[in-house]
């Protein structure tokens, strides 16, 4: 094992993280997006949207995200809509994390009993005050530990950006491997440094539910 090589392309491996954590937040954060809509529609919109909904959970989640990042990348530019790699990932990935969430959030919406929320009614709240007074903390407890573990797969996935050579952390250590020709070596720092984010989000998120629910919402 040789390890030395790889310090020349330290610059490289720094930009690809920053890549991939950039794709990981973009990624996430439009995905919430669509989920904290999706979840209210579901719930309370009109039928057929209520469908197309569902259609779009079943269809995301019961295929590849590898297929879906082909079709928008591949597919869609023969229908006159062509993306950067960059671009075309961060669209397929958010698009299959919103699938995910939307679930996540009807299901942590879905467990705060109706009996809470007539209650809040009765007492004269508004629909505001019930929402944050009753619902928000207990369907964030609820969702947290699966909403945080689809962001830490989130993070994973980025991975499959290189197949349309999105410049992210493993296009990086492809392109390292076929200039060194240390495949173990490029991987196990590669490997390592998907390890460390993880690692680090989930510490992070460990910190942020005991300073979320620790103690009361403030009134």
């Amino acid at each position: 094992m040789n390890f030395s090589q790889l310090w020349r392309y330290e610059d490289l491996l720094a930009q690809g993280t920053l890549m991939t954590l950039l794709l990981t937040v973009i990624a996430a954060g439009a995905g919430t997006l669509i989920g904290v809509g999706g979840a209210v529609l579901v719930r309370g919109g009109p039928r057929p949207v209520r469908w197309a909904i569902r259609g779009y959970i079943e269809v995301i989640r019961n295929t590849p995200a590898l297929i879906q990042l082909f079709i928008i990348f591949f597919v869609l530019p023969s229908l006159g809509l062509r993306l950067p790699p960059f671009e075309a990932a961060a669209v397929a990935l958010s698009i299959y994390f919103g699938a995910y969430a939307i679930e996540i959030i009807r299901a942590g919406l879905d467990a705060i009993p109706r009996a809470q929320l007539e209650a809040g009614q009765c007492l004269g709240l508004t629909r505001w005050q019930v929402f944050r007074h009753i619902v928000l903390l207990p369907a964030l407890r609820t969702i947290y530990p699966a909403f945080t573990s689809q962001f830490v797969l989130l993070l994973l996935g980025t991975s499959l950006a290189s197949q349309v050579s999105a410049e992210e952390l493993f296009h990086v250590g492809g392109f390292i491997e076929s200039r060194t020709f240390r495949s173990f070596e490029v991987y196990a720092v590669i490997c390592a440094i998907y390890f460390a984010l993880v690692m680090a989000f989930k510490l992070a998120f460990a910190g942020l539910e005991r300073l979320i629910f620790r103690w009361p919402m403030r009134r």
